[in-house]
């Protein structure tokens, strides 16, 4: 187990989405391995915020009320935005995400659909048993296809049926970049771009005119160290953060054993990130909402 003491890990997944601890349980690993701070960062769901938050009161660890909001991208990749010190009660965020989970909610069994199509016997009932309370993802129609025997991974279902492209994806439904940082921003926090590298943007032109609309839109920080990055990527995105007065930020987009291979508050080449981060963060949060 990772040693982590002093450091904090912005990007942590729970059951609430598509992990596989619960918050307590996630909240437990994060004191045992010394971190100072977790984010509890769920895709579009705050579920499992409220509980991570009662487990840290009795621990010596801090947790950071975050999500992680899919949203529209025009390039080849994938644009996720992290949002942080946000007010998990607020009427307006649970308005727009429960449009979110309804879209996902649909989707689910056009997937199931396209997979028995490939004969595959797969049913929505056992991937929902599978997700148990959390949100009902791919990553739980992965699960079920190993229990299946039909791959021999999580990685393996992704890669041959549910990553996008494949023969069972189906796209859903997103907000634009706007609304999600206008959204995370009247809840009261700061939007962070996830890791960049997922953008399929390079690390050239593009991504530095992405970087700066970013900017302008109102983002307040990059995740420049993250597991896949190379350390010439973190580099690169630490410049283009001090570029435009965005904070860098770092995560390691933990999942349990629904990706086995991330240990949680291993950010970057077995390291966490520096507490101060924190600080810097809730500075540009106060800087956003008293302007």
């Amino acid at each position: 187990m990772m040693d982590a003491r002093g450091s904090i890990d912005l990007h942590a997944h729970t059951t609430a989405s598509d992990g596989s601890y619960a918050p307590t349980r996630l909240v437990d690993l994060a004191e045992r391995i010394g971190l100072a701070a977790v984010a509890v960062t769920d895709h579009d769901t705050v579920e499992g915020v409220a509980e991570a938050v009662a487990r840290a009161a009795t621990l010596d660890v801090e947790v950071i009320p975050g999500i992680e909001i899919s949203a529209k991208h025009s390039g080849p990749g994938v644009l996720h935005i992290l949002g942080y010190f946000i007010d998990v009660g607020d009427s307006d965020l649970l308005g727009q995400l429960e449009w979110v989970q309804n879209s996902r909610r649909e989707r689910n069994p056009r997937m199931i659909a396209r997979l028995n199509e490939l004969d595959i016997e797969i049913t929505l009932a056992e991937v929902e048993s599978i997700a148990g309370d959390g949100q009902v993802g791919r990553p739980h129609m992965a699960r079920a296809l190993v229990e299946r025997g039909v791959v021999a991974t999580v990685r393996e279902a992704f890669d041959r049926y549910l990553t996008a492209g494949g023969p069972a994806y189906v796209e859903k439904e997103k907000l634009a970049a706007t609304s999600a940082v206008e959204l995370i921003r009247r809840g009261g926090g700061v939007a962070v771009l996830a890791h960049p590298v997922q953008l399929g943007l390079g690390d050239g032109d593009e991504l530095a005119e992405l970087v700066e609309h970013a900017a302008e839109i109102g983002f307040g920080g990059i995740e420049c160290s993250y597991p896949a990055h190379t350390e010439a990527q973190t580099d690169r995105y630490q410049d283009l953060a001090a570029m435009h007065d965005l904070v860098a930020t770092g995560g390691s987009d933990f999942h349990g054993e629904s990706k086995p291979d991330i240990a949680l508050g291993d950010v970057r080449n077995g390291r966490g990130v520096s507490v101060d981060v924190i600080s810097q963060l809730r500075e540009r949060c106060s800087r956003i909402h008293t302007a």
